[in-house]
């Protein structure tokens, strides 16, 4: 008859030890890989929107530089009628500020340029983006959306800046919190319409 035994008390103890141990270095290593994977997601966002914007200006130059029937800079991308930075001392032309069909002008940066132009820049210039909004409320709302956007600045320092929702701070009801369009929290990156700089910016490693 064959003799069943289970674990002593020795090897429980050891058992559990070990799996403590191997939970200690473990989670930190995981958490580790989480921080990497948004640090690479924003990145990968940035790197994709400085292209775009650089095509953008291409097609531009490429056609010519033209215009549209109020004299504004503009160029047909992709099917899309996007409207370009009017050139002056501080700012250079040809870079994306909206898209015709957002009807939200801003070309000289002043102060017609609002969070919905970086809204329609976004969705303008991307295939298949990202969904995002540029109103906390409706960030913390909306389960399908990835990314807030936000503006700062005016002329020549016009800003639009884009965070990784993952990375925003939460308040004590676990509701994210507005980040005020600084750099110094979240996950984020910046456009500057006036000379196309795309700055990254991380704060969660």
């Amino acid at each position: 008859m064959n003799k069943q035994s289970g674990f002593t008390l020795i090897e429980l103890v050891i058992v559990v030890v070990i799996l403590g141990f191997l939970a200690v270095t473990a989670i930190p290593k995981f958490l580790d890989l989480t921080d990497q994977a948004k640090q690479a997601n924003i990145e990968g966002m940035a790197g994709g929107f400085a292209t775009a914007v650089s095509l953008v200006r291409a097609q531009w130059e490429a056609e010519g530089r033209p215009k549209d029937a109020t004299s504004q800079n503009m160029v047909d991308y992709d099917g899309t009628d996007l409207i370009l930075t009017t050139e002056t001392d501080d700012i250079r032309p040809g870079y994306v500020v909206s898209s015709v069909a957002g009807q939200n002008n801003g070309a000289a940066l002043d102060g017609n340029f609002t969070k919905a132009n970086c809204v329609d820049i976004w969705q303008s210039i991307f295939q298949q983006p990202p969904r995002l909004t540029d109103t906390i409320a409706t960030l913390n709302s909306d389960n399908t959306l990835d990314y807030l956007a936000d503006k700062s600045g005016s002329g020549a320092t016009t800003l639009c800046h884009f965070y990784l929702k993952e990375t925003l701070n939460k308040d004590g009801n676990n509701d994210f919190t507005d980040p005020g369009a600084l750099t110094s929290t979240g996950n984020s990156f910046t456009y500057q319409p006036a000379d196309s700089s795309v700055v990254v910016y991380i704060n969660n490693n």
